[in-house]
């Protein structure tokens, strides 16, 4: 059977504002033998926040519906947290790898890491163990799993030079457990479109996440089967 998505929802801002994270689940596919599982783990640029993404609106819900528009069916468990990171702790008190632990299975076709900002000021040290720890423990939970690992995005070209080092430290674990790497920073995602964030300087506008899904389903399609 097909498994459930599952998205775990924090409103709160990507640095750290405090919510309550209701749960929703929902099924997404049928029973097609061909359905490839994806665990994705975010911060609050993929639960969405008050100035966009929230609900249909997100970048996970756009690109599964642009996925199926080219016949890749896709059954995701999306577990995030706003404010959380690979060492920042979320607004519930989570880091990635306690969402890996919650989100990755076995089965899974595909493990998607999306940022995180909120990393821009980890100790460079601590950041290595705890990025590499969240990325072998899904390598393990899920041994045939492709993996793509999406950097820290930033909203403009003043990138905190932190958060340089922090993008390069997870470039090389990515390249140890073998994933595809993808770094929005290089590729300016956001640099040249203001107005695709949001008023807070920090979160992108519904338009924002309608920019990701355009960005991230096709790098999501082209670790799976079945793209054309």
């Amino acid at each position: 059977m097909g498994r459930l998505t599952t998205f775990i929802v924090s409103l709160g801002l990507v640095v750290g504002l405090f919510a309550q994270a209701p749960q929703q689940r929902y099924v997404t596919s049928g029973l097609d033998p061909q359905i490839n599982h994806i665990a994705v783990i975010g911060d609050s640029y993929t639960t969405g926040a008050v100035e966009g993404g929230q609900g249909p609106k997100g970048w996970t819900t756009l690109a599964w519906q642009s996925l199926s528009e080219r016949g890749v069916q896709v059954d995701a468990d999306v577990v995030a947290e706003g404010g959380a990171g690979y060492e920042a702790r979320g607004n519930r008190g989570s880091i990635f790898a306690d969402l890996t632990a919650r989100a990755v299975q076995p089965d899974d076709a595909l493990v998607v890491f999306f940022g995180s900002r909120n990393d821009k000021d980890a100790n460079l040290a601590i950041y290595g163990r705890l990025s590499h720890d969240a990325l072998t423990m899904a390598r393990r939970t899920a041994p045939t799993a492709r993996m793509l690992i999406i950097g820290p995005p930033w909203v403009n070209a003043d990138v905190p030079p932190n958060l340089l080092g922090i993008r390069d430290i997870l470039r090389d674990q990515a390249r140890q457990v073998g994933a595809t790497f993808i770094d929005p920073i290089a590729e300016r995602w956001f640099f040249d479109n203001p107005e695709l964030i949001g008023a807070d300087g920090i979160h992108p506008t519904d338009a924002g996440h309608a920019y990701m899904a355009d960005k991230i389903a096709p790098l999501i399609g082209k670790e799976l089967p079945r793209w054309v």
